[in-house]
């Protein structure tokens, strides 16, 4: 369908706007994304007006009428948007007056773009959160089932990139499970804030008409009105908290991203990415590359810029509404698109990845990640854990020298050092003996990552 391109402002001015300068200042192109909430806004306000008597009944049927045609016309795809026409708003207001006439022009009646839009950009948000959180639990489904699989899957921890200790695999991927715990919880208290209605504010300063705002928040599902009409207009800063907190989720997505990387290169060889997830080469017929990982940690940096530009676009504004605010917008809907893409790959990737576990346990036997095990076993002989950290210390250079791992050293050996050494440390310096010892609330002993799972799948419900 079509609709005029005739101005819903243009009784102030007296020439056209120029060519340019409407296509600089139009927002269509990015905004019609809020088009469904738009009218879920407008119905909603329609609603009220009539059951205020501020319009008609039949004009409130009328709007709610057309609006619900319009939704329909978006829906399938044959709505025409029209850059002359500004903003989604402006495009959906023209169609409707020329869908239902004069009684349309009411519907603007209370209400100023101002509060519509920022209505709008909150049910835009909400309705994404809700869609992001049930990515991240579909995302925590999956480690939980391949931590399940690996809960006696040994592989070296790292500090540094650096062998330090032996840990379970499943205890590695629990940790990324923590981090999107997180998430979620921002996310969740993010909602919270995101979730209170501006609409009723008008430009700025309220509206003269008797309107009736809990019934909107009401009909919306808003838990609660703005307080201050100046502040309702001219808030941003859900927008710029639901970024942050995706910022955090892209970096956390970026770090996994990155042990994926290097854990799938010929160099660890840990892991074996699906097939599916990866790309070859143009020109080396042997490349199998992450290509699904590395672009999410590309795309980390595209959401944190996103978060710079909300915050810089917001610091100098005086209040209320300015029109810098249109650029809240591309900014907000890339980064919910740019999320929603990461997660929908990591929920599908993440439980197809095949461990290496022979590789993993290789590695964790060549970087004497069982030293700590040995300085452990000192202390409990009696000495300071300085001393203990001292003589371990020489041990591990002797097995450097011989070019040997600790267990290989002769009981000599270790009595050249420590003279309460005994035959018992053997046991001591296995990979499942040092990672059974870690059995408190949080190490990385098999029967405590099992438990740790089976509270994380009671925390999902």
């Amino acid at each position: 369908m079509s609709q005029g391109n005739e101005k819903l402002w243009d009784g102030r001015f007296s020439e056209a706007t120029d060519a340019f300068v409407e296509a600089f200042t139009a927002s269509v192109t990015f905004d019609f994304e809020l088009a469904l909430f738009d009218i879920e806004g407008s119905v909603a306000h329609a609603t009220m007006l009539g059951r205020c008597g501020i319009i008609d009944d039949e004009a409130a049927e009328a709007i709610i009428r057309g609006l619900n045609e319009i939704r329909a016309d978006i829906e399938a795809g044959v709505f025409t948007w029209s850059v002359q026409l500004e903003d989604v708003h402006m495009n959906i207001e023209a169609a409707l007056t020329n869908k239902i006439g004069e009684q349309g022009k009411a519907l603007h009646t209370g209400r100023s773009r101002n509060d519509q839009v920022a209505t709008d950009v909150r049910m835009y948000l909400r309705h994404n959160i809700d869609l992001i959180l049930e990515q991240i639990q579909h995302l925590q489904r999956g480690l939980l089932s391949l931590a399940e699989d690996h809960c006696e899957t040994i592989m070296p921890g790292f500090t540094h990139l650096q062998v330090a200790q032996p840990v379970v695999f499943g205890h590695h991927l629990m940790a990324w499970y923590e981090m999107l715990r997180r998430d979620a919880d921002r996310l969740h208290d993010c909602r919270r804030r995101v979730n209170i209605l501006p609409l009723g504010a008008a430009a700025l300063a309220g509206t003269s008409f008797p309107i009736d705002r809990a019934m909107v928040a009401n009909l919306l599902g808003f838990d609660a009105i703005a307080d201050n009409s100046l502040d309702a207009v001219s808030d941003r800063d859900f927008a710029i908290e639901f970024t942050s907190a995706a910022s955090l989720l892209m970096m956390h997505l970026s770090r996994w991203s990155e042990e994926m990387i290097l854990w799938a290169s010929p160099q660890f060889a840990f892991i074996e990415l699906p097939d599916r997830f990866c790309t070859g080469s143009s020109i080396m017929p042997q490349k199998k590359n992450p290509d699904v990982p590395e672009l999410v940690r590309g795309k980390a940096g595209r959401v944190f810029g996103s978060l710079m530009a909300l915050l810089t676009l917001m610091k100098g504004q005086p209040l209320a509404y300015n029109k810098d605010n249109q650029e809240d917008k591309e900014p907000l809907i890339d980064t919910v698109r740019t999320l929603k893409d990461c997660l929908r790959a990591f929920g599908d990737m993440i439980p197809n990845i095949k461990a290496q576990p022979e590789n993993m346990r290789a590695a964790a036997e060549r970087g004497f990640a069982t030293a700590t095990d040995l300085a452990d076993y000192l202390v409990r002989k009696g000495l300071a854990f300085r001393d203990a950290h001292h003589i371990v210390g020489r041990l591990v250079g002797l097995a450097v020298e011989r070019g040997v791992d600790l267990a290989e050293l002769t009981l000599a050996d270790f009595k050249t050092e420590s003279d309460q050494i005994t035959e018992d440390v053997y046991a001591v310096l296995t990979l499942e003996g040092s990672v059974a010892a870690r059995s408190h609330l949080g190490g990385t002993a098999p029967d405590t990552v099992r438990a740790a799972i089976t509270r994380a799948k009671h925390q999902l419900g």
